[in-house]
């Protein structure tokens, strides 16, 4: 109950929190800092709700932003005034353009100090433009009925705004004018809401649950529509193709989206017989769903779904070029990780469908024809219900082209993996030995693309996750961190030494926010993406300027963040180290020597490999 508060400024930050917790938020990341103390010592105070407190601001935002990846609810993050809050921004861009919930409380100094030179202040108005879903400046703390039922609905509608379709980081604008700190201003008792409530009984205690419920239908297509689709793909040759989806929800009663979906596309796959290209972070390339994979077992194939991983290398026009196109392709999620993917779907002469929620235009080749505008899973589903009974089904000669792809692919990156030990093999094996179940989030840069090409599927409910919304490097171990910060499984980080040398600071939330963690450090010593460009044949600039060598020893952070640090060369001992860690307590960081030049080597002969055996 927020009525008797000491003075304006806490009555609105206790009335904020209260309706947050209400609204189901559990935990909140605050950076310390003076202006912001009303909502600090508000969630402080506040029994159902866990606090996270970072020393960095953009690492606390991208915990924030891990959470929500692993739970689809937002997480509030709290700052200060003035660069505080552009340190966040960073993790705003990422939580929309990957469609994570995300709630930013900014303090402010009162409005007459804008444009003053006054310390500190600075024009936080649309801070973040087009990035936030919804943003509100909210009025200086009032005291009436009336502006306390206002302040209660608009946390009912930012918590709304943050979930919507599509989910995405919303904005508060918090002012506040001294004192911050809840000392008792006797022109502050409120004049409307007494202690005793009985005035404005609403203003003061709010509601039985929150203030305000806004309740969202999912978008849908009509029967007629949803029968054309189901038309379209009665074809013998047809793919389903799941791009990164996020956020996934822990298991247990109240999963949702996740699980749904990647049930519902696994269903559809059952029941048209087509290939399933995977995406490593579509949460279908791991799970119960995925069987026992081709060539496996003497079992009937098209009795389960074909869950293909291997694409991104035999998807090369020397392999494909002797295949016909397919005729149907239905696309959900964001644009796959893989290029190959991609200018194959970009060449192939098919009926392309794309399935968005929101209505957006995520396919950036712009050859797709159709746009369906609805929930992933509910229209999947819809779909394998309608063709179930289907007299079409995928062309066995087709369906085995990809099994048949499958199965010999992934023989040859056995067969590389024991030849010789490289960036790859660390990724591979990171994905094979991860526990049933676990959360494994991966950097962007190359270990993203190596999970793409060396994580096998697997029956394991491993779930993947990855900052691909603007695919930036800082702030993963931070992410990682919140990820694991909302389940009790294990929890694999695996980023290279640019990606850990930008997020160093993240790791002091091992400490002070007790994470255990598997962290894998892929030290090439510099941004070894860029081998892989054209620019690499041009030296200068290329190794100062791109590759931009570092020579740090990072073993030191080990002591510094309290970490078990241990750094190994080969494929065994990485594997013994990587195990160890996982039955361990507390975090362990596992750096694997790697060299970068020699890793694109293999990958380049492996891929030559694949297509010349495929190719014939």
């Amino acid at each position: 109950m927020t009525a008797g508060a000491p003075n304006r400024a806490t009555l609105w930050g206790r009335t904020l929190v209260e309706e947050f917790a209400a609204a189901g938020v559990s935990g909140v990341c605050i950076a310390p800092g003076s202006r912001s103390t009303p909502l600090t010592v508000a969630f402080a105070a506040h029994p159902d709700v866990r606090v996270f407190s970072h020393l960095d601001e953009r690492s606390a935002a991208f915990f924030a932003l891990g959470r929500g990846k692993r739970t689809g609810e937002p997480t509030p993050v709290v700052c200060t005034s003035g660069t505080a809050a552009a340190n966040l921004h960073p993790a705003v861009i990422e939580a929309s353009e990957a469609r994570v919930p995300l709630l930013v409380l900014t303090a402010d100094r009162p409005p007459e100090l804008g444009d003053s030179g006054a310390n500190q202040t600075i024009d936080q108005e649309k801070l973040y433009g087009a990035a936030v879903r919804w943003y509100r400046d909210l009025p200086e703390p009032g005291v009436d009925d009336r502006t306390l039922r206002a302040l209660r609905t608009t946390a009912g509608r930012a918590i709304a705004a943050a979930t919507g379709t599509p989910p995405g980081p919303v904005h508060l604008n918090c002012r506040f004018r001294k004192p911050l700190e809840p000392t008792a201003v006797p022109e502050d008792d409120p004049k409307g809401v007494p202690d005793d409530c009985a005035a404005a009984p609403i203003a003061a205690r709010g509601r039985d649950g929150p203030f305000v419920r806004v309740a969202r239908g999912r978008p849908t297509l009509d029967a007629d529509q949803v029968e054309r689709v189901a038309d379209a793909l009665d074809a013998g040759r047809g793919l389903l193709v799941a791009g990164p989806m996020g956020p996934h929800l822990p298991g247990g009663a109240t999963a949702g989206a996740g699980t749904d979906r990647a049930d519902a596309l696994a269903a559809l796959g059952r029941a048209t017989g087509f290939p399933i290209l995977a995406d490593p972070l579509s949460g279908l390339r791991f799970g119960s769903h995925v069987g026992s994979g081709p060539g496996e077992t003497g079992e009937d194939p098209s009795a389960e779904p074909l869950i293909c991983g291997g694409y991104d290398s035999y998807l090369d026009p020397r392999v494909t070029g002797a295949w016909p196109d397919p005729e149907v392709v239905l696309r959900v999620g964001a644009s796959p990780t893989s290029k190959p993917l991609r200018e194959f779907l970009r060449d192939a002469d098919a009926r392309q469908f794309v399935v968005d929620p929101a209505g957006g235009w995520r396919e950036a080749t712009f050859t797709a024809n159709r746009l369906l505008v609805a929930e992933p899973a509910r229209l999947t589903r819809e779909l394998a219900d309608r063709l179930q009974s289907a007299e079409t089904l995928a062309d066995d000669r087709w369906r085995e082209r990809f099994a048949g792809a499958e199965a010999r692919y992934w023989e040859l990156v056995e067969r590389a993996h024991g030849e010789r030990f490289f960036e790859g093999t660390v990724l591979g094996d990171a994905a094979a030995l991860a526990p049933d179940p676990s959360t494994l989030l991966v950097s962007n840069s190359m270990p993203v693309r190596d999970l793409d090409r060396f994580g096998r599927p697997r029956a394991a409910e491993v779930v993947a996750l990855g900052n691909r919304g603007a695919s930036g490097i800082d702030g993963i171990a931070s992410t990682a961190l919140g990820a694991g910060s909302v389940t009790r499984e294990p929890l694999v980080c695996v980023l290279g030494d640019l990606a850990y040398y930008h997020d160093m600071n993240g790791l002091l939330a091992v400490g002070r926010c007790d994470v255990d963690a598997t962290i894998v450090l892929v030290n090439n010593d510099g941004g070894g993406i860029f081998h892989a460009l054209p620019i690499a044949d041009f030296d200068p600039p290329f190794t100062e300027q791109f590759l931009t060598p570092h020579g740090l020893d990072f073993a030191p952070t080990g002591e510094l963040y309290g970490l078990e640090f241990v750094r190994v060369a080969e494929r065994g001992a990485f594997r013994e180290a990587y195990r160890a860690s996982i039955d361990s307590e507390g975090a362990q960081v596992v750096e694997v020597d790697c060299d970068a030049a020699a890793s694109h080597a293999v990958r380049d002969g492996l891929h030559e490999r694949v297509c010349e055996e495929l190719g014939d």
